[in-house]
């Protein structure tokens, strides 16, 4: 796949689809935990629904990154240039306020951390 082509990249999609499916330490994760003990206080059989829509989110992420990264190459994609400095830094700058949010989440969180 475009793993073969575009390593890093590879690697920088898989740390932001990481953050989507709610790894421990990330700001989704709190926020889903929150969204969760609200809707099962204010219902318990909402539970299900929410678990059902957070593993089908989760599995289609990780679907979605080892279809694209993993398969066979597309023809189509052969001709695929290297990525450049600008591209890193264009990840960088998407990933470091989420990491900066890990290490300060009463920034957005407020009084429920």
């Amino acid at each position: 796949g475009l793993q073969l082509i575009l390593p890093l990249m590879a690697t920088w999609w898989l740390l932001i689809n990481l953050m989507n499916m709610a790894l421990p330490p990330t700001i989704n994760m709190a926020g889903e935990l929150l969204i969760i003990t609200s809707l099962f206080n204010w219902s318990p059989t909402t539970i299900i629904m929410t678990g059902t829509g957070t593993l089908l989110t989760a599995a289609y992420s990780l679907y979605v990154f080892l279809t694209t990264q993993r398969n066979k190459l597309p023809t189509n994609m052969a001709n695929t240039h290297p990525t450049h400095t600008r591209e890193h830094l264009l990840m960088a700058l998407h990933i470091i306020p989420m990491l900066l949010l890990l290490m300060k989440p009463e920034l957005i969180m407020g009084p429920f951390t």
